[in-house]
């Protein structure tokens, strides 16, 4: 009894385990499944069953029917109107335009045209004559005897910034020692009673003003001290102040050729003997 007892209960186990798996896989199958709606049981009685529904036109049916019509239209032929043709005439080649090598080659002696053009243009500029005015030109001051009084309104000293020149008188009675120091050019203005200086300290440059109480022009840079002609009297400048070719034309014009800068006098040269005639304007400078 007890062995039949312990041989049933496994078995009643096992079958039990079977069913209870069995009933869980149907009802997860049947909640997958789950139940149409309303809705959707409306919409199926209205749709008409594929095996029920008519039978489509095939391709081939379609292009028998377009065969058959065609036929059934008949076969006359329409004529055509009568066209005359015209005679041919060649196109206006202006109206066609220009093509590639015509524009290339005009391209070409147009730039030729240009370029000997701006070389015959730059050549006239070369050899005409410059249209140069105040410092590097002639320098027109004006009739010789206007300068002289310009020169004397102005207590010895004459600036003209035209042409950065000083101009001031040359005494009469100098010039027999100038004509054995000075050139040409420069006794031109001093036979006329004038002398034009350029405005540079021949030291470094600076700008030498004059001095009206010494009558001296005085350099405020490194104190080189120059009499009224330019001749150099004291300082560190290496000759006198620089000066320009003169010239007195048939007007009587004194003419200073600025474009012509002859080195100033060496040093100890003093051909008109000026001494200071008041204090100089440098305070204890002396010459």
């Amino acid at each position: 009894m007890g062995v039949a007892l312990s041989i049933a209960i496994p078995i009643i186990v096992v079958a039990a385990v079977i069913v209870l798996v069995g009933a869980a896989r149907r009802r997860e199958s049947m909640a997958a499944e789950g139940r149409l709606t309303r809705e959707t049981r409306r919409r199926d009685r209205g749709r008409v069953d594929i095996e029920d529904a008519p039978d489509a036109p095939t391709g081939r049916d379609v292009e028998r029917a377009a065969v058959v019509a065609r036929r059934s239209a008949g076969t006359e032929l329409v004529e055509a109107a009568d066209a005359s043709v015209e005679e041919w005439t060649p196109p206006d080649p202006d109206a066609i335009g220009v093509n590639r090598r015509q524009f290339l080659n005009r391209s070409t002696v147009a730039m030729m045209g240009l370029g000997l053009s701006g070389f015959g243009a730059a050549c006239v500029a070369f050899l005409w004559p410059p249209f140069v005015t105040g410092f590097g030109a002639d320098v027109n001051a004006g009739p010789v005897d206007n300068v002289k009084q310009k020169i004397r309104d102005e207590n010895g000293f004459l600036y003209l910034p035209e042409g950065r020149a000083w101009v001031t008188e040359y005494p009469a009675a100098a010039l027999q020692k100038a004509q054995a120091t000075y050139s040409a050019p420069e006794l031109v203005g001093m036979e006329a009673g004038l002398v034009a200086l350029f405005q540079k300290c021949p030291h470094l440059g600076c700008r030498v003003p004059n001095c009206l109480t010494s009558q001296w022009f005085e350099c405020p840079c490194h104190g080189s001290r120059y009499n009224q002609v330019g001749e150099k009297r004291g300082g560190p400048a290496p000759r006198g102040m620089d000066r320009f070719a003169m010239s007195v034309n048939a007007k009587g014009e004194f003419i200073i050729r600025t474009g012509t800068v002859i080195q100033g006098p060496a040093i100890g040269v003093n051909t008109t003997g000026q001494e200071p005639e008041g204090p100089s304007c440098l305070g204890g400078a002396s010459h």
